[in-house]
């Protein structure tokens, strides 16, 4: 007999779940104005908000922790954490920062200015929340495969070369100051970006002499897809692969709180020195010193670690292997999903689950809403809600995906409880024609509004 897949770690110590009643969280999230992000951490029994921060450090991990060198200036940690990104992504250069929006806040800080255009591949919501607060413009040049759920395309996180080459030729040169790739592309539900689109991509920005930068956060379950579905990566390593994947850009931005798996960090690698030289003014302006960036020295010793640990096949093939269970699960129960399931997370398509419910009235966040109520499961929406209004007109934007997004966090959760949540959504499903409308809008901010935003039922 075969013997069965196991997770390659064990356990060394536990955390308690606090449970509670169905009317207990039907309480709570009326409190909470029916938005996931304002119910306390002690409320949920499953946390799926998201895969940020939310990981479990190895061992090894916390050990690099207790070595951390806090010196100001020159710390050990920061020149471990230079040569891991040296050895591992081949830049020299590079910007610690406290998460990834900072990244994003001081590299665009040098680069942007009003009425610029930033192309890229559903660019997520802060990278869009850093471009229109510049009153610059991201647009979307992602494969139309990417929002038909039901399409099993390998890769749907690619760009679509025709319309970037549009971008290209419709605006000067000096209007576009970079494009971004996001690995995997989270927007479009978790889907990863081939090495055929990678390099495309690349020579195609650099026939138009454009900057090109990952959006990183999770390139090394990127590189696992890309292992897994191009046959001529099948026989390389992780590390390889990301190795080759990085010599195609010009630098990334990095939340290395996914990825990486620690809970805070984050950072800027650059190819060219000399944008480095001109980012770094903003990392001092707004970060620290560039030595530390907003990061202690013992988060810097452990990211390093993390990024080690990140790019091995063993502990991607569980991570992966884990979100594919629950999606495979929710599936059997009938629940609509993207497909093929991404790296970090299944997304619900809220349109097919609620088919009667228009976007005006959110259906990706009455899902969620409805399955905290069923399960103490918290998810998060990745539709209109985050979307947001356009920064010109406000008028709602309506994305052509409506998802409710379960993020797992590595290394935390067992299957037993996956199966849980996917019993949580079938009856969710079950009862999905009682619902008869969704939400509403009492309050929000002016942008970037779903972490904040008060809602209410329509009665």
């Amino acid at each position: 007999m075969k013997l069965p897949y196991i997770k390659p770690y064990k356990t060394k110590m536990v955390e308690n779940i606090t449970t509670s009643t169905k009317t207990d969280r039907e309480k709570w999230i009326k409190e909470a104005y029916y938005n996931m992000f304002n119910l306390r951490s002690d409320q949920v029994i499953i946390d799926l908000l998201t895969d940020s921060g939310t990981g479990a450090m190895s061992d090894n991990q916390w050990a690099e922790m207790m070595k951390g060198d806090e010196s100001y200036a020159g710390s050990t940690s920061f020149l471990k954490l230079r040569q891991t990104i040296r050895d591992l992504l081949g830049f020299h250069s590079f910007l610690p920062t406290h998460q990834g929006r900072a990244a994003e806040n001081i590299l665009f800080s040098a680069l942007l200015k009003e009425g610029d255009i930033v192309p890229g591949n559903s660019h997520f919501d802060t990278t869009k929340g850093h471009i229109e607060m510049r009153k610059a413009n991201a647009v979307d040049c992602t494969i139309d495969e990417a929002f038909d759920t039901e399409s099993t395309h390998p890769f749907k996180g690619n760009l679509d070369l025709n319309k970037l080459e549009n971008v290209y030729k419709k605006y000067p040169k000096e209007k576009i100051p970079i494009t971004i790739i996001t690995i995997t592309c989270n927007s479009s539900g978790g889907q990863p970006v081939s090495m055929q689109n990678i390099k495309d991509v690349s020579k195609l920005s650099k026939k138009y002499g454009i900057t090109l930068f990952y959006d990183a956060a999770r390139f090394a379950e990127n590189a696992y897809f890309i292992k897994e579905r191009e046959d001529n990566y099948k026989d390389k390593t992780i590390k390889e692969i990301v190795k080759e994947m990085f010599t195609y850009v010009d630098g990334c931005t990095m939340s290395s709180k996914k990825d990486a798996i620690v809970n805070m960090g984050g950072f800027v690698a650059f190819r060219d020195r000399p944008l480095y030289e001109k980012v770094a003014n903003f990392d001092i302006i707004y970060e620290g010193f560039v030595t530390y960036g907003g990061m202690a020295g013992r988060d810097m010793a452990a990211l390093a670690q993390g990024l080690d640990e990140a790019t091995e096949y063993g502990y991607l093939q569980s991570r992966v292997k884990q979100i594919e269970y629950l999606g495979e699960t929710s599936q059997s129960y009938g629940i609509p999903i993207q497909t093929p399931i991404g790296g970090h997370a299944i997304f619900v398509d809220a349109k097919r689950f609620y088919p009667h419910i228009p976007q005006s009235e959110f259906p990706a966040q009455l899902l969620a809403v409805e399955l905290y109520k069923e399960a103490g499961v918290r998810g998060v929406e990745i539709g209109t809600l985050l979307a947001d209004r356009n920064p010109i007109t406000r008028e709602n934007r309506y994305p052509k995906l409506e998802l409710m997004r379960l993020a797992v966090p590595r290394r935390v959760y067992n299957n037993n409880q996956m199966k849980y949540v996917a019993v949580a959504l079938k009856n969710v499903f079950d009862r999905r024609n009682e619902m008869k409308k969704g939400l509403k809008i009492i309050w929000e901010a002016d942008i970037m509004r779903h972490f904040t935003v008060k809602l209410d039922k329509i009665n």
